[in-house]
């Protein structure tokens, strides 16, 4: 009796740990179910190495890569300029929507598994002004991205050196023409930013420095510290702080960086969230980097230099958060369907939250909208009230500096902002204002 018993109670317990294993392979199987279809192993939803389930679209339903005949746009510019965002054959950039996003694409369902043929993802972009960002940058390395700051929707990602995904190069090591071709150069580098970082050091000035806006500043194009010589391109005389962001003068804001102390400067590139590091649609970008130096290192990193580090998505985050009202941060999934057409659960665009007071927020604009009315042209841009700030970035000795320009425009009908890097560009109005001047009056129709 006390055998049949024992027997009894070791089945039960056989009986309670198989029902365990089912109901923790249940949820397993819903929870990571997505995950186990995506792998690359697995046959359901690879052939020869490719995903071949799904299908990526921009914003206006161009078709940008078809999964089942492992396909791309039909448009040979559209391909290569869309290269970064959307991805290549092998999945060698790992930021791509074909390596990120692979689980929406497979577009598993518990009940039906991989069998509905994947998901169709419309990413935010907008194919023609990324072929036309591409264009403009002529062969140059950069990066070119614009955002709408109230919806978060990334219009243009471009990163450059880029190839035909159709028709892939063969790249051999220390080819300098594809250097760092797999890398998106919007999400996951970073620069010097040289002169568009004086906007951080502006906000630090204007909320720690008494009087800021009613000082004033001579310069005679240099200025000695301790440890070295801040130097400009010429003596811009004397001004006020409107003038020197204006006229980007480096020893009115190296002044301005060392009586706030690299601290201060640290803690406002961090306010400015230029240091962090943040996701667009589940996409890690990089972050950024701050070094606080003393006496004439303090001094270039208030102008943007020394060890200063600036991932251009995250100066487009900053750029939407200081716009007044309510901001978006970056996103690039538009929307998601099944192969059928019908709806599946977005993204939501995260808020921002302005990194300043609001009265800093509303000078920094008025400062930028100066810029552009009193240094760089107000032609440039047509009738658009656009607000931006140029960098000129020292690069490696004996290359071209980095040519930066980034804004906003400031009108509800068009709520954009942009960031165009030149690699080794020389003057950043010169070589990236004209790029974004482009885009906008393309974006403006």
């Amino acid at each position: 009796m006390k055998q049949v018993k024992l027997r009894s109670m070791l089945v039960l317990a056989l009986i309670a740990v198989l029902g365990a294993g089912v109901v923790l392979f249940c949820v397993r199987y819903v929870v990571r179910g997505g995950q186990w279809a995506a792998f690359s192993a697995n046959d359901h939803a690879y052939r020869d190495g490719r995903l071949a389930l799904g299908q990526v679209l921009d914003r206006n339903g161009v078709l940008l890569y078809d999964g089942a005949p492992g396909s791309w746009a039909e448009d040979g510019a559209i391909r290569r300029a869309t290269l970064h965002v959307v991805g290549d054959r092998d999945d060698n950039i790992s930021t791509s929507a074909k390596a990120a996003m692979r689980r929406r694409l497979v577009g598993f369902d518990p009940l039906t598994g991989t069998s509905a043929g994947g998901h169709k993802v419309y990413l935010t972009i907008d194919a023609e002004l990324n072929a036309a960002a591409l264009e403009a940058l002529n062969g140059r390395k950069g990066a070119v991205a614009v955002y709408n700051y109230r919806t978060g929707d990334v219009l243009c990602m471009v990163s450059s050196p880029t190839f035909d995904p159709a028709d892939p190069p063969e790249i051999r090591d220390g080819d300098s023409r594809y250097d760092g071709v797999y890398l998106n150069r919007v999400l996951s580098s970073t620069f010097a930013p040289g002169s568009v970082f004086k906007l951080v050091t502006t906000a630090a000035a204007l909320e720690n420095l008494d009087g800021a806006l009613d000082r004033h500043f001579t310069c005679t194009g240099r200025l000695e510290l301790d440890g070295g010589v801040i130097t400009c391109p010429y003596a811009h005389g004397d001004m006020d702080l409107y003038d020197a962001l204006a006229r980007s003068c480096n020893c009115a804001y190296a002044q301005m960086a060392v009586e706030l102390g690299g601290e201060t400067l640290a803690r406002y590139a961090e306010k400015a969230g230029l240091t962090e590091s943040f996701t667009v649609s589940g996409i890690s970008a990089a972050a950024g980097q701050f070094t606080v130096g003393r006496g004439a290192d303090l001094g270039w990193s208030g102008v943007g230099q020394y060890d200063d580090l600036v991932n251009p998505c995250a100066f487009l985050r900053f750029l939407g958060s200081i716009t007044g009202g309510r901001s978006a941060g970056p996103r690039l999934v538009y929307k998601e369907t099944t192969m059928h057409g019908i709806p599946l659960p977005g993204d939501g665009a995260p808020s921002l939250k302005a990194p300043f007071d609001a009265d800093t927020c509303r000078v920094l604009r008025d400062m930028m909208r100066n810029n552009v009315q009193q240094t760089y042209g107000q032609s440039m841009f047509g009738s658009l009230a656009v607000c931006a700030k140029s960098g000129t970035a020292e690069a490696a000795p004996g290359q071209s500096p980095h040519a930066w320009f980034a804004g906003f425009v400031a009108d509800e009908d068009l709520p954009l902002a942009f960031v165009v890097l030149v690699e080794n560009g020389g003057g950043g109005a010169d070589a990236a204002g004209p790029i974004a001047a482009r885009l906008l009056a393309q974006a403006a129709g």
